[in-house]
């Protein structure tokens, strides 16, 4: 069903690629998961293979991939280990948000085109735990003081998914003076910075997103690079269609090992394999009928957001997209599990990793409820127009 979805042949080179790292990746997930261990050279592996740099435009030299693009690299790199794919899918989103909307200087802008080609990753360093996710308009704890031609800043940030192998951390803090919410484009090398080992959670378990410490770290006042006004709200970002793209690649891993299964498994009750079984059939047809709608929405709402022409008109298709996508692909490993049955709970079952790590997609931003939310005040509100 995915070739459907391929439209061109640049994806298809890319596709060809990242499958010459398939064996590597897929041999690695388990060991990653069960030591909670960064897939370091997993993300070598794609920044060698140019892939970091497949979000820069190509005025920039980058390789000007697109959010549909994206997305379906992304959920091929996560049926092979999903903690490799979020982590990469972090920088790639950010870089392709940063160019398309020109959102720096065009020096500051020329200057990480280049740090990007070099190999650089980034992501954006937000949640803090007393404020939650970002989305829901808390105001950041860390600060940025101005001293000379210098900002001062100190806090600690949560979540900062890739942090072992982060070049810069674009990290939101708070300006007293301006009242305002500025980001500031903070190298790793910088003094003051540090990233304390705090990621020990059930799912997701290698993409090591740990604190990101602030003491004291100066930086020039040029590193403010966005001083958006505060909202939890702003136009569609497509490139957050990384995040439900590697929950559908985990998705497609379940359902194929599943189908694999229903295949193979023939125990002497029966002439034959259990796939023969209607109500094995009953919950492939099922499985696959998720991963259906789950493909189209996503596709779908790439598409559209590709499309200069229609991109303007999305609304919430992104956060509903990110919602469809996440809670199918719960409800199609589950599935997987109930046909696999009591094996799939054995840890060396790849089943149990994956109904792990896609609960993790609940809590990625945005979440079902401020989704819900917002498609329902937007039906009001458009009643009364």
């Amino acid at each position: 069903m995915k070739k459907l979805f391929i439209k061109n042949e640049t994806q298809q080179n890319w596709l060809d690629r990242l499958f010459e790292l398939k064996e590597k990746f897929t041999s690695k997930s388990a060991e990653i998961d069960e030591l909670s261990i960064f897939p370091k050279e997993n993300i070598q592996d794609l920044v060698s293979l140019g892939y970091s740099s497949v979000t820069l435009p190509k005025e920039y030299n980058g390789e000007g991939l697109t959010v549909y693009d994206m997305v379906l690299l992304q959920e091929t790199i996560a049926s092979y280990d999903a903690n490799t794919a979020l982590s990469i899918g972090w920088s790639l989103g950010v870089v392709g948000d940063l160019f398309e909307n020109k959102l720096w200087t065009q020096d500051k802008l020329n200057f990480f085109a280049k740090e990007i080609l070099n190999g650089a990753l980034v992501n954006r360093s937000v949640s803090e735990t007393q404020t939650g996710s970002p989305t829901r308009g808390g105001r950041p704890g860390t600060a940025a003081v101005k001293d000379g031609n210098n900002w001062v800043l100190n806090g600690r940030k949560i979540f900062t998914t890739a942090s072992p192998v982060l070049t810069y951390f674009l990290t939101s803090a708070w300006i007293e003076e301006e009242q305002k919410v500025g980001f500031f484009l903070i190298h790793r090398d910088t003094e003051g910075v540090s990233i304390e080992d705090t990621w020990d959670v059930i799912s997701m378990r290698g993409t090591s997103s740990n604190d990101l410490i602030l003491k004291d770290v100066v930086v020039h006042e040029s590193d403010l690079v966005e001083l958006p006004e505060f909202s939890s709200g702003g136009k569609p970002n497509g490139w957050l269609l990384h995040i439900p793209a590697t929950y559908l690649g985990v998705a497609q891993a379940a359902r194929d090992y599943a189908v694999h299964f229903a295949n193979t498994h023939a125990p002497n009750s029966l002439n034959g394999p259990i796939a023969k079984l209607p109500n094995v059939q009953q919950l492939i047809g099922e499985i696959d009928l998720e991963l259906t709608k789950a493909r189209f929405i996503i596709y779908g709402v790439a598409s559209a957001y590709d499309n200069e022409s229609s991109r303007n008109l999305l609304s919430n298709e992104i956060g509903a997209a990110k919602h469809i996508v996440t809670n199918s692909a719960i409800t199609i490993v589950d599935k997987a599990m109930r046909l696999v049955g009591a094996k799939s709970l054995q840890r060396t079952n790849p089943l149990q990793r994956y109904y792990r790590d896609v609960r993790a997609g609940l809590h990625n931003p945005p979440m079902d409820d401020m989704t819900i939310k917002k498609l329902a005040l937007t039906a009001l509100e458009e009643d009364l127009q």
